[in-house]
This record gives C-alpha cells, structure tokens and sequence, in this order.
C-alpha cells in the first residue's frame, strides 16, 4: 500500500484545489506532491501487470530490480508515460475544480480514492493501449449535448446523474436520449449502447464526463488476503534470481514452457546443477518449477 500523506483537512483542501485549478504555481506543485505516492504505486502495479516481455527487453524505471533485462538495456518509457498520465488525470484543472471536499476528506484521500476505483483502471487502459469509443456523426449531430449524452448512456448512467453532470434539465437529457436511442433503433445499431464486458477487472469505462466524486473504490482485500501478500513480500527476496523468474513467467504470468526455455536460455539461468541453461529441457523445468513453489511454501510457513 503507498505510504499516503493525509494532506491538509477538508477545508485547506479545497482552498488548494481552487487555488492549482486556477494555475497557481506553488498550489499545483503542492497538489503534485499530494499526489505523488498513489501515483507511483499505481503506477507500478498497473505496468507490471501488462509488462509482459518487455521486462525482458527494458530495464524498468519504477522499480528496481524488476524482470531480468540485460545489463545495459535500453529504459522502458512506459512507466515515465504512465506516471504521466496519471498526474494529468488527478492534478488536471478539470479534477481539481471538481472536488468538494465531501465528508471532510482531503486531497490525499480524495485522490488515493480515485486512484483505486475500477474507471480510472479502465481510463488508463483505454489509454495505454489506445482504445476509444466512437460516436456516430448522426448522433453528434442531434444537438451539442448529444455525444455526451451518447457517452454516459453507453456507461450505464442514469438520466439525472447525466443531467448533474451536463448542468442541464433532466428534461433536456430524457429528450436526447429519446431521440439517440431512436436513430440507432432505426439504423439498427441499439447495440452501441450495450458494449460488451470482459470477465477480467473491466467495468464501466471513464468515457463521457466521469467524474472523480462518483468514482467508485474497489473492494479492499480480505485481512487474510493482505495478511498472505505481507508475507510473500517478506519471503520473495530470498528466491533465487532464477527461481523468482520461473514462479513469475510460469505461475504468474502463465507463459509456456518453451517461451520459458527461450527465454532462460537467453538469460544464460541454469535450472539444473551441471546443465546450461541452453540444454534444460522441459522436464527439468516443471521439476524446479515444483521443487520452488515448494520452498516457497515452506519460507511462507515458517513465520
């Protein structure tokens, strides 16, 4: 979990949060700060979960050691990116002018809340891998209103939530949509409004004037849950280099064998005393694969 600053009280807050929305300098710079250590964990949580080769290929700058990259390896740019994105998405002047300072909660809280709610995961997918959602030009066309109006309902908002956040009559919401729903019916294309869901962490994407205030946190882990990963992260330093790659490629990452036999080969990681890594086959592969998780079990049950 990052190490978050509670930050100034609700009120200080929010005099900050007005004064970096309307470009104060030493205001934004104190907002960035705020906002600094849920960045950076997200950040490497976020990337490591779809890093996938690259850790082969980069040497990581959000964490270090991270992968087995060579020595000299050019620095992967998506975490700088990523650090970026997210500092514009918290600190921008949109967000700020925003906050409220509901339940007396500070800027710290406030953006470690949004930090960890499922659209903003689903906003720096979208980003990452430059995902977008269309809007028809016969839609747009309907009226000003009408893209953001097609937005929200593609998220499955409701008509006065929509209406709160266009700052408009539910009256005048209710209309476009009647009239949207209307114009994909006859063009039989009512399906835009139902995108499909995936089984992973997905859930309603950040399209259409998602706000920081409604943005919903995920479910915290069970004690046991955090209990469990506090001791894996106890115990993992006293894995092999070797060891660590095949859990992390094999278990976690799911990779084949032979991808793992490539790449340990490549890495120059012996599994098998008196073996080079070139000649490891797949059965000593599964075996120091077993006798790993093994050990691992047993470090984890000792404390």
């Amino acid at each position: 979990m990052p190490d978050v600053s509670p930050g100034p009280d609700a009120a200080a807050s929010l005099a900050l949060a007005r004064a970096a929305a309307g470009g104060d300098s030493a205001a934004r710079a104190e907002v960035a700060r705020l906002a600094d250590p849920v960045i950076r964990y997200q950040t490497e949580q976020f990337c490591k979960r779809f890093c996938h080769d690259n850790r082969f290929r980069y040497a990581c700058t959000l964490q270090r050691p991270w992968g087995s990259a060579p020595p000299g390896a050019p620095l992967c740019e998506w975490g700088n990116a990523s650090y970026g994105w997210m500092l514009d998405d918290l600190c921008s002047e949109r967000r700020l002018g925003r906050f409220e300072g509901r339940g007396q909660a500070g800027l710290g809280a406030w953006f470690y809340q949004i930090a960890n709610s499922l659209p903003f995961y689903e906003r720096w997918k979208n980003w990452r891998f430059g995902r977008r959602v269309h809007v028809p030009a016969y839609v747009a066309e309907l009226g000003p209103l009408a893209a953001r109006v097609f937005l929200a309902l593609r998220n499955g908002d409701a008509s006065p939530l929509i209406a709160q956040q266009l700052g408009c009559a539910q009256a005048q919401v209710d209309e476009l949509a009647r009239r949207i729903v209307g114009e994909l019916a006859g063009r039989g294309r009512l399906y835009l409004l139902d995108p499909p869901r995936g089984e992973s962490l997905s859930a309603p994407d950040g399209e259409g004037g998602g706000g920081g205030q409604r943005d919903l946190p995920s479910l915290d882990p069970s004690p046991e849950q955090a209990e469990w990963r506090t001791r894996l992260g106890e115990v993992w330093p006293q894995l092999s280099v070797t060891e660590q790659f095949v859990l992390e490629a094999m278990v976690i990452d799911e990779r084949e064998a032979n991808d793992v036999l490539q790449a340990l080969a490549l890495l120059d990681l012996p599994v098998a005393e008196g073996t080079p890594a070139s000649a490891t086959n797949r059965q000593q592969l599964y075996y120091f694969r077993r006798k790993t998780l093994a050990r691992l079990a047993r470090l984890m049950e000792a404390g």
